[in-house]
């Protein structure tokens, strides 16, 4: 079993939250996880509701169904009951004890339009995604915390053999680990999707056409990458703007896109930004566009996004159980500069993140850090450009190349 680096931090939040959540797309692990730890070090009853007579006795009365259990209780899948929060929350606080729940669930509950704030002040929520690089490496090396250390220590270029593109292309699903062939990677990619729109959006909402979904889809990953732009993606697939932002939301609620905020030094800006819209996994973003290896060199534009999405998520997923409170967004004036990636820490200082899919780099590639280095004055920490290459290279006072191996 791989180990999961979120452990510490689940631990942590089981010592002192009543109810502890672990949610995430479906298929990433969380089953195993929780399994895992009630086997060995933090002994509770599990339950799930794919069960269906489980399922069956929680919705008929989820408060008698929770009396029933005294020690500390795993409920997985928990999204497909939205009424076992309330009656969770009734349990609390009438016994409030750290660590009595832990659920898990496909579905983003916050999302919800069925669950309310609830189990606010009472339950701590923990995002598990797909593997990380450096959790299928068993690589202790977290970029994200080296990046806002007091001081940075230029890391060693990997000289390992790595086939970078067939790691990007195959994504985190820990069923990738074991489909090695491009045939039947797609092949479970074809059945995941059916399952999740088919089955798992009908548990969380009533959703109409859902024959427009796979559609809808696989427009969102040809523009991965790029701004959400409703007005055109309306045109495009012919669905009116009101319905696909529902659509949109009910995505973004199983896990199957994720939207990038912009960065503003203005709280009250940031809210009103165009956010950017990415597939949750690599290998999902490359199957629905049909890319392959051949196509790196043959395909630059899409070979581009596609790894500006794997720097992304990689970083999302190493900021999930980093040591600091990070935030991630991207940063674009009006007259069209941008920096991929901005990472806040809680205290205000920023370290910016350029993504070239080029083996080569160059002091030009620097402009748009140098530009948001300058408008951000002290709160800019520093600044990295990932690249093909294989040598991390010092380029200036806070500003470095970065091989995308070190991930």
């Amino acid at each position: 079993m791989i180990k999961r680096k979120i452990t510490p931090k689940l631990l942590e939040a089981l010592s002192d939250s009543p109810v502890v959540l672990v949610h995430g797309a479906r298929q990433t692990g969380k089953s195993t996880l929780v399994k895992d730890l009630a086997d060995n070090v933090y002994p509770a009853k599990y339950l799930t509701f794919d069960d269906p007579g489980i399922l069956s006795a929680a919705r008929n009365n989820p408060y008698e169904f929770l009396s029933g259990y005294e020690d500390n209780l795993i409920v997985d899948e928990v999204q497909r009951v939205p009424e076992i929060f309330l009656a969770i929350k009734e349990a609390v606080d009438k016994k409030r004890k750290a660590g009595k729940y832990i659920l898990t669930g496909s579905s983003n509950v916050l999302l919800l339009p069925k669950v309310s704030d609830s189990l606010a002040g009472r339950m701590e929520i923990l995002n598990l995604y797909p593997f990380s690089q450096n959790e299928i490496t068993g690589s202790d090396y977290n970029f994200i915390d080296e990046a806002f250390a007091k001081e940075f220590k230029m890391p060693a270029a990997r000289r390992k053999k790595n086939d970078i593109s067939a790691r990007i292309l195959s994504g985190g699903f820990p069923e990738m680990l074991t489909r090695k062939n491009r045939v039947r990677q797609d092949a479970w990619f074809k059945s995941y999707i059916t399952t999740i729109l088919q089955r798992d959006l009908r548990d969380i909402a009533n959703v109409e056409k859902l024959s427009e979904l796979p559609r809808l889809l696989n427009l969102f990953a040809a523009r991965a990458g790029t701004l959400l732009n409703f007005a055109e993606i309306s045109r495009s697939a012919s669905i009116p703007q009101t319905t696909l932002r529902r659509y949109v939301s009910l995505l973004e609620a199983v896990f199957m896109i994720y939207l990038l905020p912009a960065w503003s030094g203005n709280l009250s800006k940031r809210l009103i930004k165009t956010p950017k819209l990415y597939l949750g996994d690599t290998g999902l973003l490359s199957h629905l566009i049909g890319f392959e290896k051949e196509k790196t060199t043959a395909d630059p534009l899409s070979w581009g996004r596609i790894v500006e999405s794997f720097i992304l998520l990689e970083l999302l997923k190493q900021s999930s159980w980093s040591k600091f409170n990070l935030s991630l967004f991207y940063f674009r004036t009006a007259s069209g500069h941008e920096v991929n990636l901005i990472i806040e820490h809680s205290s205000g200082s920023l370290v910016g993140i350029e993504i070239k899919a080029s083996s080569k780099i160059t002091a030009d590639n620097f402009n748009h850090l140098k530009m948001f280095a300058d408008e951000t004055g002290k709160k800019f920490l520093r600044g990295f450009v990932f690249y093909t290459g294989n040598e991390p290279i010092p380029f200036a006072k806070n500003l470095f190349a970065m091989p995308l191996n070190i991930l």
